[in-house]
């Protein structure tokens, strides 16, 4: 009888990457830069690989410039202000999340 190779069920998910670089980010908010690096490296091994932790440290950043441009044009009915409160919210997550991708790319590296 032949033996069969069944593949290994993935390890991670871009989940799970968010909610553990989200969680520690919260708690390690006080800590300059290595509390982000620290919540990105965790968050990256959760997420299981490079790809899956770049997508998990990226794509909260870019959801949460899209909420507040929408709820900002929504509130005040002016685009621009959307906008510009938009455009603002992207340039403070790009600001901080330095340390963060690169934990995170570490962390999806080391898993």
């Amino acid at each position: 009888m032949a033996a069969t190779l069944v593949p290994a069920p993935p390890r991670g998910s871009v989940s799970r990457g968010i909610l553990w670089m989200s969680g520690l980010s919260l708690v390690l908010w006080w800590v300059p830069i290595f509390g982000p690096f620290v919540a990105g490296y965790v968050g990256g091994a959760k997420a299981g690989t490079v790809g899956k932790a770049f997508v998990a440290a990226i794509l909260p950043g870019v959801l949460l410039t899209i909420a507040v441009s929408l709820l900002s044009t929504a509130f005040s009915g002016l685009p621009l202000v959307g906008f510009l409160a938009g455009f603002g919210t992207l340039i403070l997550i790009v600001g901080n999340i330095g340390p963060m991708l690169i934990g995170a790319l570490l962390g999806g590296f080391m898993a």
